[in-house]
């Protein structure tokens, strides 16, 4: 009898690793591992590594790394970094937090498409906000947020922000207001609590909001498209490996600048969760008890 009660949740355990390391294969690991082999496959011939050669040779091709770092960095200490002195602010359980955190959340549920969509109508050379600009003679030349890098720019934090501040809010409420309130009454200014109560406790969390931010930044597509340059400034890596796919049906290569794109995205995610060391090294919670 023993026996029998003792394995029943052996084979529960296993009836449930087993999904889900079949999920995990089917979405993650199947797919990579068929693009890194369809990247050593290039479809004129030339070697395994013919397509990776393409791509670092072709002028139109290596700058799209730079370009995307261009939009995704920024963007990313942009988002992050506002939503630290917001998330401080609304820290406290208020209707101003209720509010606030519902207003964010409809840039998530719009998405990206109908964010550039709101853009080109209110952003554009004839939209009220360019318009009320120039009518309030706050700048002499014509006023352009559409269609060039900043358009690109401003989409990817209105459309990061929130993702990024709700995060950061978790973080923020979760740690335990009575370790500030102990170093005040020994004298710590509020900025002195911050640096060196709050900061530490939350370098672990804003360095996970930062690296979500900038893969979800670097995978700009349909903003480069509709609100950028796509032959120009904002031709973006996710554009080249569409236009390599779909234009000249060389899935191949595209596959190659996918590859390129999840690599250098791992070098930067490395870089920051390396550089977390530098702040803070002891434990990576200071929750409410």
């Amino acid at each position: 009898m023993s026996a029998v009660t003792l394995s029943g949740p052996r084979d529960a355990k296993g009836w449930l690793v087993t999904p889900a390391l079949g999920f995990i294969v089917a979405l993650f690991i199947y797919p990579f591992a068929y693009g890194l082999m369809l990247s050593f496959e290039p479809m004129n011939g030339g070697g395994l590594l013919a397509n990776y050669l393409t791509f670092f040779t072709d002028s139109s091709m290596w700058p799209t790394i730079f370009v995307t770092l261009k939009l995704a960095v920024p963007a990313t200490i942009i988002n992050v970094g506002v939503s630290v002195p917001v998330a401080f602010s609304l820290r406290r359980k208020s209707p101003y937090q209720k509010l606030v955190t519902t207003l964010l959340v409809i840039p998530v549920t719009l998405g990206t498409v109908l964010i550039a969509d709101g853009m080109l109508t209110y952003f554009s050379p004839n939209g009220w906000f360019p318009q009320a600009v120039q009518a309030l003679h706050l700048y002499g030349d014509e006023v352009r947020l559409t269609h060039n890098y900043w358009g690109v720019l401003i989409s990817l934090i209105v459309s990061g922000f929130p993702f990024a501040f709700l995060l950061t809010l978790s973080y923020v409420t979760g740690i335990d207001p009575t370790l500030a309130r102990a170093a005040a009454t020994l004298g710590a200014s509020p900025w002195q609590q911050f640096r060196q109560i709050y900061l530490p406790l939350l370098v672990p969390g804003l360095t996970m909001a930062a690296c979500l931010s900038f893969v979800q930044a670097f995978s700009v597509f349909p903003s480069a498209v509709l609100l950028g340059s796509p032959a120009g400034p904002t031709r973006v890596m996710s554009i080249a490996a569409s236009e390599a796919a779909f234009e000249s049906y060389d899935y191949s290569l595209a596959s190659t600048i996918a590859i390129v794109m999840g690599f250098v995205q791992l070098i930067v995610v490395a870089g920051m969760l390396g550089a977390r060391r530098f702040f803070y090294t002891g434990p990576v919670t200071g929750g409410k008890g």
